[in-house]
């Protein structure tokens, strides 16, 4: 069975940095395309993820990059939700939760207490304990 899953930012970026990790692992599954999972994104999270890895401080492969992005538009389910209007603290998270909510996915992000106390929304340790 395959689980929907969206990916913030910050797990990406973890994953980037700690490829042993548990981010790490969900970045390897959706470049090499896992068939246990299904990622779900929007233009506004493409473009974060494609700004936000080619900030020069992190200094990240480039066709790793390339490949990651590649990976997530080729096989990737795209998803265009109506925004929602609950109150989120950075406004840059809500497409991540809209996506999520819309397609019925699980949200997996580093910063759970940015968003709503709600049983979709799971940190990269819960995901593997709780999905996969």
């Amino acid at each position: 069975m395959q689980t929907k899953i969206v990916v913030d930012t910050n797990v990406i970026i973890s994953g980037f940095i700690n490829l042993g990790g548990k981010p790490g692992r969900i970045v390897d599954m959706i470049i090499n395309q896992d068939a246990r999972v299904q990622t779900h994104y929007n233009e506004d999270i493409l473009h974060e993820y494609q700004k936000v890895l080619a900030r020069p401080h992190f200094n990240f492969n480039k066709e790793k990059r390339q490949k990651f992005l590649d990976s997530v538009r080729k096989h990737g389910t795209f998803c265009d939700p109506p925004p929602s209007t609950i109150p989120l603290p950075d406004e840059t998270d809500r497409c991540f939760y809209d996506v999520a909510k819309f397609c019925k996915a699980i949200l997996i992000t580093g910063n759970t207490k940015h968003y709503p106390s709600e049983n979709f929304i799971v940190s990269p340790t819960d995901f593997f304990t709780k999905k996969i």
